[in-house]
């Protein structure tokens, strides 16, 4: 297979489930007639991964101390035990076990982490970049209370969002805080930009009905700044979908049934 490699490698029976992230939030479809989706960059950032959910209900409460056994986890469903969720740590933290032990190819680690733009009350997610290119065992995915108190993880809520980025590329990067006037174009195109976006924010506080109807600036959308001496190259996206989870033995009856249709 082409491009690059995520093996999700099976540790226990009956693993959580895998699924490709989706761009949409419960809080985002509240806001008023969905605008929170005409920010591009916040549908985009929810997609950019893959999810583990939660394959039961839990609530866990945690009354302030410090040990692990200030921590409790129930289950709240009838006649259903529970093993991917403990007190390791202790400190208000909670531990959830992937079931999974991930692998990548050289180069490139998988971050762990909460999913993006999604908020819990009452407790936050831990985040971890792992070296799966090399490493033959597993991690754990935490979150920290920020409080005493209870919170129910519900049954098919991620638990674990995990995206994919270069080990050691950003190691190279050397931020340069410089004057937007050394570069004349570009501080032209953003004058023009902010000029725009004053006029416009001004036209929906007056209600203006030119305005209203247009909803919003569509420039990062199109991908070209108003004038269309910025434009976006090939890698611009609206939208992201990533592949879904296979399972190996499903891939390899693909695989078959594609080399046999090219034989015949």
């Amino acid at each position: 297979m082409s491009g690059v490699r995520l093996d999700c490698m099976i540790q226990s029976p009956n693993p959580p489930e895998l699924i490709a992230a989706e761009s949409t939030r419960d809080w985002m479809d509240q806001t008023s007639d969905h605008f929170a989706y005409r920010c591009t960059p916040l549908s985009i950032a929810n997609a950019s991964g893959w999810e583990l959910l939660n394959p039961i209900s839990i609530t866990v409460t945690w009354n302030g101390h410090n040990s692990t056994n200030d921590i409790m986890i129930r289950v709240n469903e009838p006649n259903v035990t529970h093993r991917f969720v403990s007190s390791t740590f202790g400190h208000g933290i909670v531990t959830f076990h992937p079931g999974y032990v991930f692998r990548t190819d050289p180069g490139w680690m998988v971050w762990a982490r909460g999913a993006p733009n999604r908020i819990k009350d009452g407790i936050a997610p831990l985040d971890g970049m792992v070296e799966t290119n090399w490493l033959p065992f597993s991690f754990t995915m935490n979150w920290r209370f920020t409080r005493p108190g209870s919170v129910t993880f519900e049954k098919g809520e991620p638990f674990c969002f995990i995206t994919m980025v270069p080990s050691v590329a950003i190691e190279q990067v050397q931020p340069i805080i410089r004057p937007m006037e050394d570069d004349a174009d570009f501080h032209k195109e953003y004058k023009i930009w902010s000029s725009e976006r004053r006029l416009f924010s001004a036209g929906l506080q007056m209600r203006d009905e030119l305005t209203t109807e247009t909803k919003w600036q569509k420039n990062y959308l199109r991908g070209a700044s108003s004038t269309g001496k910025s434009v976006a190259d090939e890698n611009h996206r609206v939208k992201r979908l990533l592949k879904s989870p296979i399972h190996i033995d499903d891939l390899r009856r693909n695989l078959a049934g594609v080399q046999s249709i090219s034989d015949e």
